[in-house]
């Protein structure tokens, strides 16, 4: 670490950036508590708990400008175990997550063309072509990304991740760890786990020597304890959407994920989320939903459409329907109960071996089925994401038993997580319209 870097990050990051960003925050919240501020004809206010996620992204994204000469950095896959990265001091940067923050900001197609025009396929997941394409063109909304020192890919969410991470080893030249999660088609057998737990431990020996610090058996147990109560406390933000009216949906979700991906096993993180719960739970008091009027309930299944998510949003909210759930978002929410920061290795091995894309397609029908008898659901919408095909797979069949076994109609839309050259909106907007027809609003 050199001085000049260190006096720079302080200066930038510890005192004016925070510091910036904090009253920003509050001149935020003050607005949001003022009488009469918020105009919409559907929705109500957003909770006042929502101007401190920006904080907490702009402060991620600000420390990543400066971090470099300063912190260790790792680039991880969305569903890679984290906490000892966390434990070992190391910055962490999602390309999933920085490619969502594009799609947001509708500068996705931009990267993929880059990337396209590169020699990279369409056909590669968007989120790959929006991360190559940052670092082809040099440019990001985040300002900048720094660059890694360890790439931490595992396969439990698809194997696209892995010929991806080996695109960036070549790249920057630097070491990459491989975790690779057996598929699930049943209950996790002893074998697969020790297979995993032993990745595990390889993985922490070489972040180890990539970091030059020996991992903490202390320390490793309070960073599990804050991943497990932030997945915990996240679980039951969700489960506020089973009230009704429901006072967050899974729009709101799909914004608000963003510390349990990218900051699980800060103590910023669990705070957040706990004063989130609060407010959710005085409005669940107050009768106060998401919804000036909901009328039906709809749960979604797949990744957002992110550069149409307040668009969609607007859509349903003109016609009272409340996407009160998704499968997305209880992925981060669903396996609190596997963490168990007194044997972190061992459950690290359990919790990243069991997400819902490294489970068979009949688990994520009986979840989709849990969760629409949870929630009390009227119909679901299917996306079927060009870009997400182990996502996708199985969705046809699972619309038709969803009808057949529950009466619950689903309708199947098909566009791209990222890519907005995939989606015919006025096409899109006609099979809703219709579908609203279906479910009598």
């Amino acid at each position: 670490m050199s001085l000049r870097d260190s006096l720079m990050y302080h200066l930038n990051v510890s005192l004016l950036g925070h510091g910036a960003l904090r009253i920003q925050r509050i001149k935020a919240q003050m607005t949001m508590n003022r009488q009469g501020w918020w105009h919409h004809e559907h929705l109500n206010p957003p909770p006042v708990t929502s101007a401190w996620l920006k904080e907490l992204i702009s402060r991620h994204y600000l420390k990543g400008r400066w971090i470099t000469g300063t912190q260790k950095v790792a680039w991880v896959t969305s569903g890679a175990p984290i906490e000892f990265l966390k434990a070992l001091g190391y910055y962490l940067i999602y390309p999933e997550n920085h490619g969502a923050v594009c799609g947001i900001r509708r500068v996705g197609d931009e990267k993929c063309k880059v990337a396209e025009h590169a020699g990279w396929s369409r056909d590669i997941c968007s989120y790959a072509r929006t991360d190559i394409g940052t670092i082809l063109s040099g440019k990001t909304p985040v300002g900048k990304l720094p660059k890694p020192d360890l790439l931490v890919c595992c396969t439990n969410i698809c194997q696209t991740v892995l010929y991806w991470y080996q695109v960036l080893a070549q790249q920057f030249k630097v070491p990459l760890i491989l975790i690779d999660t057996p598929f699930l088609y049943s209950k996790a057998p002893e074998h697969a786990l020790d297979f995993v737990e032993k990745q595990i431990q390889y993985a922490i020996e070489t972040a180890e020597k990539v970091a030059g610090v020996s991992m903490e058996p202390k320390r490793l147990r309070h960073v599990t304890e804050l991943s497990h109560d932030a997945v915990d406390l996240w679980n039951r933000i969700m489960h506020t959407g089973r009230a009704r009216p429901a006072p967050f949906l899974a729009f709101d979700e799909f914004i608000h994920m963003a510390p349990i991906v990218e900051m699980r096993g800060d103590q910023a993180t669990v705070d957040y989320y706990r004063a989130l719960l609060a407010e959710l739970e005085a409005r669940i008091k107050n009768g106060t939903g998401a919804l000036k009027e909901e009328k039906k309930r709809v749960l979604w299944d797949n990744l957002p459409i992110w550069f149409v998510v307040r668009k969609f949003g607007n859509l349903l909210a003109s016609r009272g329907v409340a996407l009160v759930a998704s499968t997305y978002t209880n992925a981060w929410g669903e396996l609190a109960d596997l963490i168990d920061p007194h044997h972190p290795i061992e459950s690290m091995a359990k919790c990243y071996i069991h997400p819902i894309l490294n489970r068979g397609t009949g688990q994520k029908l009986q979840t989709m089925k849990t969760m629409i008898e949870d929630y009390e659901v009227d119909g679901v919408l299917l996306h079927s994401d060009r870009s997400c095909k182990p996502y996708s797979i199985g969705q046809m069949d699972q619309q038709s038993i969803l009808l057949k076994q529950l009466g619950i109609p689903a309708l199947l839309l098909e566009a791209d997580h990222n890519d907005s050259r995939v989606l015919s909106w006025e096409q899109s907007e006609n099979r809703l319209q219709a579908f609203f027809e279906v479910l009598g609003v």
